[in-house]
């Protein structure tokens, strides 16, 4: 069973938090699918493209190759990957299964849109209410801890 972590981003933005946890999840051997909203999807396979140096192997689902990716991004709930990562953008979605099913659950959201607190509050609640594991971590003192834990 897995856990559903809570990314409460305020110092940096998606862009920047992003690939660092995709690099670690790839480092644990993992597969990752993130899901986000259509629409802003492209600004992020930009952002993993990054320098030479930072690359990061992905794709944008609805490729030929999209089984093949070792972190695909989707607007949907597909996962032809095979994931043992989800990664949550956007206030994109995530079910309880899923939590259950998976290594990991991330959910990411900035803290400096009122809507996307909302989300991530109401996605807490659901979750810890279905009986999933979750962490919520913030980087309010300019590194990562963790503030609660059920």
């Amino acid at each position: 069973m897995g856990a559903a972590m809570f990314y409460h981003l305020t110092r940096r933005p998606m862009e920047a938090t992003l690939p660092v946890l995709l690099e670690r999840s790839l480092a644990q051997g993992w597969r990752v699918v993130v899901r986000g909203a259509a629409d802003r999807l492209e600004r992020l396979d930009h952002a993993l493209w990054g320098p030479e140096d930072s690359f990061l192997p992905h794709g944008l689902a609805g490729g030929p190759h999209d089984a093949l990716q070792p972190v695909l991004l989707t607007a949907g709930t597909d996962m032809t990957n095979e994931p043992s990562c989800l990664m949550s953008v956007h206030g994109a979605e995530v079910d309880a299964d899923e939590v259950k099913r998976l290594d990991r659950v991330c959910i990411l959201f900035d803290g400096h849109d009122e809507a996307a607190l909302n989300v991530a509050r109401g996605q807490w609640k659901a979750l810890t209410a279905a009986g999933c594991s979750a962490q919520y971590w913030s980087e309010e003192s300019g590194r990562w801890e963790k503030k609660q834990e059920r």
